[in-house]
């Protein structure tokens, strides 16, 4: 579960929606006592703790969550934008934070990846297998040497397979930076990709002629005109 501390219905709603979409369980709460007691009571796998929460503040709402041993991930929102807040915010324990305004697209992507720490190590889908503790890939039990960004695009596909992933959540999880990289840079890392796992799947099968023919990578990988990419499970 997500638990989201957030006294500003203007963004608690929203963005409860927007990761309920996503498949999340969420429970919002206003207040900091509130968040403490949640946290405290609920299976929670995740806090999205906004800094200026009455009652009392999320810095120390976290505080006291680490000072009990508490080790669920926190996601720190905050308004304010000096350097010197978020080193606090940290030292106070939060593992991630997020300034506001923010992108949607970027807040998933990092609520995203500190779930992954208690994601599964194994991924696979359509006889693709990605072991994430030792970062190999095999296709068809045949192994396929990836770049990190590739690595990281195909595990952000994988860990969705059957969904489609849009460009901008991509971008945002993989390379973390949407004002300096384009959908041209995702294309191409895509077009290796999928040229990759072409050709392992001609080696592990035996095939002979021209390797690497896109029609494979192409069918484990499906692209959604206008919207994104979606890997194929079956």
């Amino acid at each position: 579960m997500v638990l989201l501390a957030e006294d500003d219905p203007a963004i608690a709603d929203p963005l409860s929606r927007a990761l309920q979409r996503e498949g999340y369980d969420v429970r919002v709460v206003g207040d900091g006592p509130a968040a403490l007691d949640a946290t405290a009571s609920d299976r929670v796998d995740l806090l999205v703790l906004d800094l200026g929460l009455p009652g009392m503040d999320g810095l120390e709402v976290c505080r006291r969550l680490r000072a009990s041993g508490t080790e669920v991930p926190v996601l720190m929102l905050t308004a304010r934008t000096d350097e010197v807040d978020f080193v606090v915010g940290l030292d106070a324990g939060a593992d991630d934070y997020v300034a506001k305004p923010f992108r949607l697209a970027e807040l998933l992507a990092r609520i995203r990846a500190l779930l992954r720490r208690r994601a599964p190590e194994v991924l696979e889908a359509g006889g693709v297998r990605m072991d994430l503790g030792a970062r190999m890939v095999t296709v068809d039990l045949h192994e396929v040497q990836l770049a990190n960004k590739e690595f990281e695009l195909l595990r952000v596909l994988m860990s969705r397979a059957g969904q489609v992933v849009s460009r901008d959540e991509i971008l945002a999880e993989v390379w973390n930076d949407l004002e300096s990289k384009t959908s041209k840079t995702l294309d191409m890392h895509m077009s290796w990709l999928r040229r990759k796992l072409a050709i392992a799947a001609d080696e592990a099968a035996g095939r002979t002629g021209k390797p690497g023919g896109n029609g494979d990578g192409e069918r484990r990988i499906a692209t959604v005109r206008g919207v994104g990419f979606r890997f194929n499970a079956e």
